[in-house]
C-alpha cells in the first residue's frame, strides 16, 4: 500500500490544503509569521507520516514519526488557536478546522498504538 492510501495522511493533507486556502485571507504583516507557522506545520504533519509509513521495517522509528506528526499537528492547532484570537478565523472556521485537526491525532494515535496493522513487525 502506498502512505497517501493511509486515511490519517489523506485527512490530514485535506486539512493543510484548507488551512491554506484560508491563511490566503490572512493579513501581509503575518506572512513570515503566523501563515508561515500554520502552514509548515499542517504540512509537516503529512510528511510524517509518509515517513512513518516508509520506515514502517522498524517498530521504534514508525513510532518516533507518528510522534513527531501528533507534535506537528498540536502545533497547527496553537497557530489556529492565534488566528481565532487576532481575529483571522471565523469561529466556525476554527471549530471545523480544530475537530479534523482532533481527527487527524485520534486516527494518528490509533496508528501508534497499532503499528503492526500498518506492516510494522512486531
Amino acid at each position: 500500500m502506498d502512505f497517501k492510501k493511509l486515511l490519517a495522511y489523506q485527512k490530514a493533507f485535506s486539512l493543510a490544503m484548507e488551512i491554506k486556502k484560508i491563511s490566503d485571507s490572512f493579513p501581509k504583516d503575518e506572512k513570515y509569521a503566523l501563515t508561515d507557522q500554520v502552514r509548515r506545520l499542517s504540512r509537516s504533519v503529512c510528511a510524517n507520516i509518509a515517513e512513518a509509513y516508509r520506515k514502517r521495517r522498524y517498530i521504534n522509528h514508525f513510532i518516533s514519526k507518528l510522534t513527531d506528526s501528533d507534535g506537528e499537528n498540536s502545533e497547527t492547532s496553537v497557530w489556529l488557536d492565534f488566528a481565532l484570537e487576532c481575529n483571522y478565523l471565523s469561529k466556525s472556521q476554527y471549530v471545523d478546522l480544530v475537530n479534523k485537526s482532533e481527527e487527524v491525532g485520534k486516527i494518528i494515535n490509533y496508528m501508534i498504538l497499532n503499528p503492526t496493522k500498518f506492516g510494522c513487525k512486531s
